[in-house]
């Protein structure tokens, strides 16, 4: 089995058997795509903190491979803004990105407010949220990722509180805290779903990530819940945490259809 979400040959990303997605064989799970995107904005600015990541998904990302270009497109000493680009082979944008990126001000003691989702060594490792897909090819939910849950939390549909750890992004390269929540992420909409994916289809068009803070750790949280519409809208809410608490947040606008 591969261990890393992709394979890299010059500029081009080689999506490995982890980051096939659930829909079609042929198109990749947004989360892992979505840390290299944000690898590329990072690799811009070194200096400054990504802070919020916003990923339109205009067209399915295809499992042949894409590349990225990432610009910055305002410089500040304190607030940078950039936007990306992954591109197919056929030169056709299939994601477009805007970030932020922030200067770390100096240590000062704050008030906050803390939340305790506990120890991921006292979750039972459990399945991987959406066990059917619609192909036999292995997927994002294989090998690479591993799931745990906390008592009274499962795979079954309903608001739900998990643990994730996945495989790298690339096979010689550490991810930065940021890169690594990304594949977790971009699983809100099926961690939190009402119901299963062969009654609705629920398939997030972008996915925004707002980090206060670096994750730390391996295994990383999600405390996930879908708000679905009659009209076909809906949003998935994940609050996104680590063993010390809350780290950030994901949100994933939802087009609902029945199936």
């Amino acid at each position: 089995m591969p261990d890393s979400f992709f394979t890299t040959e010059d500029q081009w990303f080689r999506p490995t058997s982890h980051t096939r997605g659930p829909w079609h064989e042929e198109q990749c799970h947004a989360g892992p795509p979505t840390a290299l995107i944000a690898r590329s904005i990072e690799q811009l600015n070194a200096d400054q903190k990504l802070v919020r990541l916003t990923v339109n998904l205009i067209r399915p990302i295809p499992f042949e491979g894409f590349s990225i270009t990432a610009e910055i497109t305002r410089q500040g000493r304190i607030v940078t803004t950039s936007a990306a680009n992954l591109i197919d082979k056929h030169n056709k944008v299939c994601a477009t990105a805007v970030a932020l990126q922030m200067t770390p001000q100096p240590a000062q003691p704050l008030p906050t407010q803390h939340v305790d989702y506990g120890q991921h060594a006292a979750a039972a490792t459990g399945k991987f949220p959406i066990q059917k897909t619609m192909h036999d090819k292995p997927s994002f939910k294989g090998d690479g990722v591993t799931v745990k849950y906390p008592t009274g939390h499962s795979h079954e549909p309903g608001p739900t509180i998990a643990w994730m750890k996945t495989v790298p992004l690339l096979a010689d390269e550490t991810p930065s805290a940021f890169q690594r929540i990304c594949p977790l992420a971009d699983c809100g909409n099926a961690f939190g779903r009402n119901a299963e994916p062969w009654d609705v289809n629920f398939m997030n068009p972008d996915l925004t990530i707002l980090l206060h803070r670096d994750p730390v750790g391996e295994w990383l949280g999600t405390n996930a819940t879908g708000f679905w519409e009659d009209n076909g809208i809906g949003m998935s809410d994940a609050q996104l945490f680590d063993e010390s608490g809350s780290v950030g947040r994901a949100l994933q606008t939802l087009l609902l259809r029945k199936v």
